[in-house]
């Protein structure tokens, strides 16, 4: 019985650019190369979803990482420069953010030191809900088009939180750029100097050191590997502090994406036909004979009852009583909508920023903890005024709603009646009484509203601004066309006149001649300034350990994409050590390299580079061409860390064996075994000394299984869930496999229960899901995106069954 379980096969339409398994369940994404993201299940590898590229997002797909607690997927895009986080349950996005260049590499680790402060902050870290409301979920009508918060509840955000405990993602770039983001969320660091592209990242989770493997070009300008480790002990020696900061700014992070959804659902509420009345007028100036002023030909029609022919025309033609009755519906809707928008939404997320910036300013005014960090009480300072400059434009929009919605019911329940006189139909008695209060309120609306401006229709190509709402919706950097009337406010006044308060860093100045979308946007820019400055602090903190040249990138290899080349990094986080695997097949393509380093830079480890010589050391066992076998010839394809004691390699055998593959188990403790230790002469690059290194002999015993049919290259493992996915040359054929399967004869009977049982819970989703699947193989690929609306609705369900399985 060959060793491994084979339990998926499958070919693919489009060749997989990127994959990695989650950590927390038996499932495995997928990046291919027409920008597509594909989260598939072990069993059968079956596919629960697809999300497609989009303009929103982008097309080319350059790395993927999962959260460590598998409920996020993070990818980065090269062709947008952007990273985005999306939901796994439901294949949406929850949070988009830029780059300064493609991110070529990234690494989602999560810390594990423990400290009495963490714990305690942990068991306090929700006392804002006590404060503070929930936060109300957003329009489902709306939030559709934005594709984010699609589901009706209002917890959605706590998504992008996740769990107290802090992890951090790492995103390295082709630009000597590398950035750290707490909780997939806010930059805690910018780290500049390291040469080269990034091709891999390793955070150790006590978050002394930062593991990069680099590519950088050569004074003859051939491209080297180099290995990098980065001092990050700031961010260890002060990891409470970091933990609390790095919290609070991700909550501030996702209460600025909640703000800006609320303000984008706003927008869409606001219709374009409530410019209707606007381009009207504008129309009917341009094309009227006579001089008389608009206003006052309205004011002749409510004084008077009689209008001149083109006022007739307009009314009775253009507008319609049908028009104006839907016009007048149409507002009152819309209004309300905003209203309910600003009251719930901008308000409430307003207050959510305001109660953890000023917890932000108290940490930064405690400067023995949190000054090393970067924390600027006069930066924090300046994002609460910002914030509160925010909160009275949204209440000045109030103000604006009410006070139109007011005007626009009597001037459409008069200028009503007056088209029905108009048309000679009957006049309902109830819509027939105006008092001369009514009357007065009338003509004030009309003088108010219904003046030409000149200056105006300079700017806009129109001479009317009656709706007033809508210019403070416009995300645009001029004036308010039409800013509140202040004329008469008493507490203005009184702030004029006072000597103290004019100036007073106590009152939020207000910007009355702008829109709400310049004030966010400036809200914006002071928070980002404000969370900028930890991350340049922090960054600056970090200092280069150690770099090591290894080796000379090989010709062969340029065609291949980087994401699955070697070398491969691994943090044991017991051991607090980076290991890195690699080959040197132009050197020695029989050998695998072994290089490991302590987390803490100075720290000295024995065996610090060692080499695993399989020139013949396949064992067969039982077979009686052992002996002859033994004398064959092995190469290494690919190697990944199963966990912290064992390695799986692909290898590829020599010509005498017809260059079959073989998947196989290493044990690394066999390794380390030797007592000689490399010496390494600090000029050279590792290749040029290649022929110093210690290298063991092994045999690898059952731990192996040829793959046959297949031109394995690549393999992604996950030594927690005892998974393996080998991918072959082409980048379309796969094969997944249960690692860990030993006596297998007499478990045979349990796991195919077990697998029945989970194939039971899978019955609904296969039955379409295969179907296409199959559909797609036969047809190559065509359709591959139009899958099942069935399979998409339900993979929540089946996520979560799969979890209870799991467990």
């Amino acid at each position: 019985m060959p060793a491994f379980r084979q339990v998926g096969e499958k070919q693919l339409p489009n060749p997989v650019l990127c994959m990695a398994w989650s950590p927390k369940r038996d499932l495995i994404a997928l990046a291919n190369t027409t920008g597509e993201l594909l989260l598939h299940r072990l069993a059968g590898f079956q596919r629960v979803w697809t999300l497609p590229p989009s303009e929103y997002t982008g097309k080319e797909i350059t790395a993927i990482a999962w959260r460590p607690d598998g409920k996020i997927l993070a990818f980065s895009l090269g062709d947008t420069k952007q990273v985005v986080l999306c939901d796994v349950e439901k294949a949406e996005i929850l949070h988009v953010f830029p780059m300064q260049s493609p991110v070529t590499c990234m690494h989602w680790m999560e810390v594990i030191e423990e400290s009495s402060a963490l714990s305690s902050f942990y068991n306090s870290e929700d006392e804002s809900k006590l404060f503070l409301p929930k936060l109300p979920t957003l329009p489902k009508s709306y939030s559709t088009t934005s594709k984010i918060f699609s589901e009706e509840k209002s917890d959605e955000i706590l998504k992008l939180l996740g769990e107290v405990r802090l992890n951090i993602l790492v995103l390295g770039g082709n630009a000597s750029f590398v950035e750290l983001y707490a909780y997939g969320m806010y930059r805690i660091a910018t780290l500049e100097g390291v040469l080269g592209t990034c091709r891999s990242l390793s955070l150790s989770s006590d978050l002394k050191s930062l593991s990069v493997i680099t590519e950088v070009r050569s004074a003859d300008d051939n491209p080297e590997i180099c290995y990098v480790q980065l001092d990050t002990g700031l961010l260890s020696d002060c990891l409470p502090e970091v933990t609390r900061m790095a919290r609070k700014f991700t909550h501030i992070s996702t209460l600025l994406q909640y703000l800006h959804l609320s303000l984008t659902c706003m927008c869409e509420a606001w219709e374009d036909i409530l410019m209707q009345m606007d381009l009207r007028l504008t129309k009917f100036v341009q094309e009227k004979n006579t001089s008389t002023q608009v206003q006052d030909e309205f004011l002749e029609l409510l004084l008077w009852g009689q209008s001149s022919p083109e006022l007739q025309a307009l009314l009775m033609n253009q507008l319609t009583v049908k028009g104006l009755k839907k016009l007048g519906q149409s507002i009152e809707s819309s209004y309300s909508s905003i209203q309910k928008l600003v009251i719930s939404h901008l308000q409430s997320g307003s207050e959510a920023l305001l109660y953890h910036l000023s917890e932000v300013k108290g940490m930064a005014l405690w400067k023995q903890k949190f000054e090393p960090l970067g924390l600027d009480a006069a930066a924090i300072e300046g994002a609460i005024t910002a914030v509160g400059s925010f909160s009275l434009k949204a209440n000045e929009l109030l103000q604006v709603i009410d006070k139109s919605m007011k005007n626009f019911k009597a001037f459409f329940r008069w200028l009503y009646v007056a088209m029905l006189r108009m048309c000679e139909e009957h006049v309902p008695p109830e819509l027939n009484k105006m008092t001369q209060k009514d009357i007065a309120f009338v003509a004030d609306f009309l003088s108010e509203h219904f003046s030409e401006n000149e200056e105006l229709f300079g700017r806009k190509g129109k001479y009317f601004n009656v709706e007033r709402v809508g210019q403070y919706l416009k995300d645009e950097d001029e004036d308010l066309v039409s800013p509140p009337n202040t004329k008469g406010n008493q507490w203005l006044k009184f702030l004029q006149d006072s000597t103290h308060l004019k100036g007073s860093p106590l009152l939020f100045p207000s910007y009355p001649q702008k829109s709400l979308h310049f004030v966010k946007r400036m809200m914006e820019n002071v928070i980002e300034d404000c969370l900028q400055k930890p991350a340049e602090v922090i960054g600056k903190s970090v200092k280069q350990a150690i770099f090591l040249p290894l080796y000379n990138v090989p010709e062969s290899s340029e065609n291949t994409p980087r994401l699955f080349e070697l070398p491969s990094l691994w943090n044991d986080k017991k051991a607090k050590m980076h290991y890195v695997v690699f080959c040197m097949p132009e050197i020695s393509p029989h050998k695998l390299y072994l290089l490991r380093r302590g987390t803490d830079p100075n720290r000295p480890i024995p065996n610090s580079v060692m080499s695993i010589n399989l020139t013949h050391h396949l064992d067969s066992g039982d077979d009686g061409n052992a002996a002859d076998q033994s004398h064959y010839f092995y190469s290494y394809l690919d190697a990944r860390f199963y966990d912290d004691e064992m390695l799986t390699v692909v290898l590829q055998g020599s010509e005498e064996l017809n260059a079959m593959r073989v998947l196989a188990q290493i044990p690394i403790s066999s390794s380390l075994s030797c007592e000689t230790e490399f010496n390494w002469e600090p000029n050279l690059r590792l290749d040029q000394q290649s022929s110093s290194i210690p290298s063991q002999g092994l045999v690898l015993g059952n731990q192996w299984r040829e793959l046959e049919n297949m031109k394995a290259q690549f393999v992604a493992v996950n030594g927690i869930r005892k998974v393996a996915c080998v991918l072959s040359t082409n980048l379309r054929h796969i094969r997944v496999f249960e690692m860990d399967v030993e006596d297998e004869d007499e478990e045979g009977a349990d796991s195919q229960n077990a697998s029945a049982d989970q194939e039971g819970l899978e019955a609904t989703m296969s039955s379409q899901g295969q179907g296409e699947e199959e559909n797609l193989e036969a047809e190559g690929g065509a359709g591959e995106q139009e899958e099942g609306e069935g399979v998409f609705q339900k993979s929540k369900e089946h996520l979560e069954s799969e979890e209870a399985l799991d467990s």
